[in-house]
């Protein structure tokens, strides 16, 4: 579902991404780990059309990202650290309006669904965004990848900040889209996570992708002792 070749993005001469290569099949949870300015950010908005590479090609579904922009964000959905919905609009309403942007007219039965196999709790379907956590807003940008019927969902940063309960119930929601064939691309910090919720991991650094992983064929301490190293960062001993 998504395939970078080659992928290439320089600024002004310096190289933020430099000639990735990186495939997530259906039903794959692909953990980008690596340092701020390592090049995730950067690979997610190529994926998403949001700027345009150097060289290299990007392909969601067999389409080139940069030639098919239009189709190929409608097998999308995007959640990045601060999901933007609208505050003064309920959770429902926010369903409602960005699944119509997609082309889905959905009754309110439909909407509720939505929200309720995304995790929110009933209580808040009518609420304002507004008065809603980090983690509640995350579950409405489920809902939305759910209403859109998504194949690929591009993730970047989405559980900073969330609290453990949170981040737990965030990745239980990957795996179940991960069940239904959504192929995954998540930009990260959390080791943890990546490791917990991963079918692939790859740790990046100044653009490359330095290491990869089979998520089950590594440990957690593995993990963090290679992304260490890899990062050039000592280990300290407990």
């Amino acid at each position: 579902m998504i395939t970078i070749q080659n992928l290439t993005k320089k600024y002004n001469g310096q190289i933020a991404l430099d000639q990735l290569n990186l495939k997530v099949n259906k039903g794959e949870i692909y953990c980008l780990l690596g340092a701020n300015g390592a090049g995730k950010t950067t690979t997610i908005n190529l994926l998403l059309g949001f700027i345009e590479p150097t060289s290299g090609s990007a392909l969601i579904n067999n389409l080139n990202v940069f030639e098919k922009a239009k189709e190929t964000k409608k097998f999308l959905a995007y959640i990045p650290e601060n999901l933007m919905l609208y505050p003064s609009l309920t959770a429902i309403e926010n369903l409602d309006y960005f699944s119509g942007i997609a082309g889905k007219r959905l009754s309110k039965e439909s909407l509720i669904s939505f929200l309720k196999e995304a995790g929110l709790q009933e209580n808040a379907f009518e609420n304002r965004i507004t008065a809603f956590s980090k983690g509640m807003r995350q579950k409405v940008g489920i809902a939305i990848a759910l209403a859109k019927d998504a194949r690929v969902l591009l993730l970047d940063e989405p559980t900073s900040g969330l609290d453990p309960k949170a981040s737990n119930e965030f990745g239980q929601l990957l795996h179940n889209l991960s069940q239904k064939g959504v192929a995954t691309l998540m930009a990260t910090h959390d080791l943890f996570r990546a490791k917990e919720v991963a079918t692939h991991i790859g740790i990046m650094k100044d653009g490359q992708l330095k290491e990869e992983f089979i998520a089950s064929d590594i440990s957690l301490h593995g993990l963090e002792k290679t992304y260490l190293s890899t990062m050039n960062y000592k280990e300290v001993e407990l």
